[in-house]
């Protein structure tokens, strides 16, 4: 029976202070789904028997039957805590507003879109596997939105049931998972957000088991013990971690972990917490149900008559939920340690305003003011029951918005005064989402998390919501992965193209990272982060979005192209009135600094002077060069550079933004295979041109400069780049032989191999070129009789070292097919097609 109603939780709405909005975020497996139904059995909304199996957020029925989640559920929860548990002078009621997020790598742009829309997220990390690699890429992510984590250890019961460890060696493991967790969360440490590592002694850590429904704080065993020591919970719960012992002879406490006498004595956090836990497990695991029951007396803790009938691992779930409900370890954590919006507002505000921090806009997000300017983000679009329609699910971070307002709508590329991707439209309905239903709401005020219903058709996949004329954009989410593997698909019938078009168009809403493009040969390309992520795109497409039959091709691979060395020539390119000429040199960009510029350290909209130190003192660039650094390409933030190194030319200004048109032309298309160059800087050397301006316009500059970028890429060694994969592959020992030699069959390189401390399990890390990585799960599980689990994440690009002018070499191959593939011309195009004699 659900335990509140939709005019409490608008009520508590009001409530600044009384919200949380809170991620579930952790690699693929460790038990966030399971965990989450926890939360939602306390708020009645399954039956605290089916917690932890039902998996309620996921809702999509391909989830239930893979076992994974694919796309982020929010829910919004209404609790009310004991007022013993709560800060004196707060209310006792508490809107959790919580998303549980996909852990696979392939959907991590859905923990993104989550990320944005929340202030604080739950690492959960399985008490086995430890911190894995997709742990790590969530942390970051949510580190670099500014949002507070806690962390939760689960699968404790693993622990004591299958590794049959005992209380040191399980404290040991906790240390050193903590210990990852904090070494992540130091790496990416933020001035404005704080110092937000974690410990248990603090409260920011649980340990339990999603799965058998059972979690513990250090306070609530403090509070257990508080009163038999006689002190105050608040210095009992020191005493339970790191190394203190009692000595129960003396009734002394010590640091040594040794008696007067010497004996050894056993850790506080092993004595009064691991070991009595222990002990439930033993007895109900031997059947001893007259021990149980007396400890269960002792505990308080009440058995049903039916419930004792239970056995094993039935009547431990029972004990330990009774004992030690995972609900309240996780709400007292939400509740006492993730901020609220008021609290987490005034210092994400800088990171996700791209207007002036002083104007009303900035204003409203920072004081959270429900009166403010209106401005919401909408951060994915989530699919109705309708076929087609979208809620665009977002957060409110300033004022308050109704149903029927009638609001500006800016996509990602508004600027400020322009017309160019801005709507003015009405709000047809506000909901609230939960889960796998909605509820309507009149309005919904600043600080919370809702659906709008009737704007889908007017942004993409992500946008600002304004109803302020100065309002600026909210900043575009960065995400970990990108789309790297692309399928073509074309409909079987023809007549069915414009359902297809449709479908993709939907398809693309749908999904915040999946990219549908229509290739200039007329090819609509899905391209997706993954193998897994394809499959579920094509799958929604074929089922959701177009109920046509539809071909798909083998994937393929994005590559990029690049150059190896400077150009050996000065090449010149005349323009078709042989009345301009331009002279460009082309040279490899360090790769460090095509990382920096990717990831946003260095951008075109630096101040010139500061980005040309900072690129001095960091990468060795000559200071005056890099001042004259015209324009960054592709679409003006891609790693290539355009280069002014002339001096002394008149008029140069005059073309200079016909040569920025033909440069991002040339760097979208490269002369290789027209895929995009990276990693190129194109030195503008000398120019000639005409006196008369009508004889140096457009159409005599942009070809000619277009031409000399491609002549000096084929002078400079060009090559490919490909993207690689860092695989992370799980499995006994048994199975490393396997391991090797599937990777080395498919150009992997090995780069790191270890044990997990108290496991049998080896981790081995390894590159893996994602061109190689088709069908890589299949043929690793069939070398390793199903016991190793790889997962991969997008990791770098890689200059592929052959020459696409050898005959036979790996490049030639790959710029061939591609050429075929987009219906270029078989061979790659001669030099003197670009190059111009003196």
């Amino acid at each position: 029976m659900v335990k509140f109603t939709i005019e409490q939780i608008r009520a508590m709405m009001d409530k600044k202070k009384n919200i949380r909005n809170m991620s579930v975020i952790a690699h693929v497996d460790h038990g966030k789904s399971t965990l989450t139904d926890s939360l939602i059995s306390k708020a009645g909304i399954i039956a605290g028997e089916k917690a932890g199996t039902t998996r309620y957020t996921d809702t999509r029925q391909d989830e239930q039957d893979r076992c994974i989640t694919i796309k982020s559920t929010a829910v919004s929860l209404y609790y009310e805590m004991d007022k013993a548990d709560i800060p004196e002078g707060t209310e006792p009621g508490h809107l959790i507003n919580l998303i549980d997020s996909p852990g696979h790598v392939d959907f991590s742009s859905e923990v993104t879109a989550a990320l944005r829309v929340t202030d604080g997220a739950l690492v959960v990390v399985d008490n086995v596997e430890g911190v894995c690699v997709q742990t790590e890429t969530v942390l970051r992510q949510a580190l670099t939105e500014r949002i507070k984590p806690v962390v939760i250890v689960n699968k404790v019961d693993r622990a004591i049931l299958e590794l049959q460890l005992d209380s040191e060696e399980m404290y040991q493991n906790f240390v050193r998972i903590i210990e990852s967790v904090n070494v992540i969360i130091a790496t990416y440490h933020d001035d404005l957000l704080g110092d937000v590592q974690v410990y248990p002694e603090k409260g920011t850590v649980a340990f339990g088991s999603g799965l058998h429904g059972w979690a513990f704080t250090l306070n609530k065993f403090a509070k257990m013990y508080a009163s038999k020591f006689g002190v105050q919970p608040e210095k009992f719960i020191k005493r339970l971690w790191g190394d203190n012992f009692y000595d129960p002879q003396s009734k002394k406490w010590n640091h040594t972990g040794l008696t007067a006498n010497k004996k050894p004595l056993k850790r506080a956090f092993c004595q009064f917490i691991i070991e009595p836990i222990q002990q439930i497990f033993q007895a109900v695991m031997n059947n001893q149900i007259d021990k149980v029951v007396q400890m269960c007396t002792k505990l308080g803790i009440h058995l049903k008559q039916e419930e004792k009938e239970l056995v094993q691992k039935d009547l431990l779930k029972t004990v330990m939920k009774k004992f030690l409900p995972a609900a309240d370890a996780l709400l007292e954590m939400i509740v006492l340690h993730l901020p609220s919006p008021v609290v987490a507002q005034k210092y994400r505000v800088n990171n996700l305003y791209t207007g002036p921090m002083d104007d009303e806009c900035a204003n409203g997000i920072r004081e959270c003011n429900p009166e403010g300017a209106l401005i919401m983000y909408i951060s994915k679009m989530v699919p109705t029951t309708d076929k087609g329609r979208f809620y665009a699910f977002g957060r409110v971070f300033s004022g308050t918005i109704k149903s029927g307002q009638k609001v500006r709508i800016m996509g990602p590329n508004y600027e400020p005064g322009k017309k160019e991707d801005l709507f003015v439209k009405n709000i047809q309905r506000v909901v609230l989402m939960m889960g796998r239903y909605v509820e309507t709401l009149s309005d919904c005020p600043c600080g919370n998390i809702a659906g709008l219903v009737g704007i889908d058709q007017y942004l993409l996949k992500s946008g600002t919501i304004s109803d302020s004329e100065t309002a600026h954009n909210l900043r575009v989410m960065k995400f970990s992965v990108s789309p790297v593997v692309r399928v073509a698909v074309e409909a079987k019938h023809p007549a069915d193209l414009p359902k297809l078009v449709e479908g993709l168009r939907r398809l693309s809403k749908s999904d915040p990272c999946v990219q549908c493009i229509i290739e200039e040969s007329g090819e609509h390309i899905i391209a997706g982060a993954g193998e897994l992520h394809l499959e579920i795109c094509l799958k929604d497409l074929q089922e959701e979005y177009c109920s046509i039959p539809i071909i798909t091709s083998n994937p393929v691979v994005s590559f990029r192209e690049t150059v190896r060395s400077e150009s050996s020539i000065l090449c010149l390119s005349k323009s078709p009135n042989k009345h301009n000429r331009l002279f460009v040199k082309a040279e490899p960009l360090n790769t460090e600094l095509q990382n920096e510029i990717e990831n946003g350290k260095i951008t075109p909209r630096d101040e010139p002077k500061s980005r040309a130190r900072y690129m001095g003192e960091n990468f060795g660039w000559d200071t005056t060069e890099a001042r004259k650094i015209w324009c960054f390409g592709p679409e003006n933030n891609g790693a290539n550079l355009l280069v002014d190194l002339s001096k002394g030319v008149q008029y140069l200004n005059e073309i200079k933004d016909s040569v920025i048109s033909a440069f991002q032309w040339a760097t979208k298309e490269g002369v290789l295979c027209e895929e995009n160059m990276r990693g190129i800087r194109f030195n503008i050397h000398d120019v000639t041109l005409h006196p008369d301006s009508i004889h140096r316009g457009g159409g005599q500059i942009i070809p000619t400069a277009r031409r000399v970028f491609y002549a000096s890429q084929l002078t400079a060694e060009p090559t490919l780049m490909e993207p690689i994969y860092l695989v992370e592959i799980q499995g006994p020992e048994t199975c490393i032989g396997g391991m090797y030699t599937v990777l080395t069959r498919r150009r992997g390189t090995v780069i790191s191999e270890e044990q997990k401390h108290g496991t049998p399990i080896f981790l081995v890390k390894a590159y893996l070129p994602v061109m190689e990585s088709f069908g890589f799960t299949a043929d690793l599980r069939s070398h390793t009789s199903g016991q190793a689990f790889p997962q991969s994440v997008f990791d770098h690009w890689n200059v592929m070292t052959d020459s696409p002018f050898s005959e036979n070499s790996k490049v030639r191959n790959i710029v061939l097919e591609t050429r075929k593939r987009k219906g270029l011309t078989p061979e790659i195009p001669p030099l003197d097609r670009f190059f111009d004699k003196l």
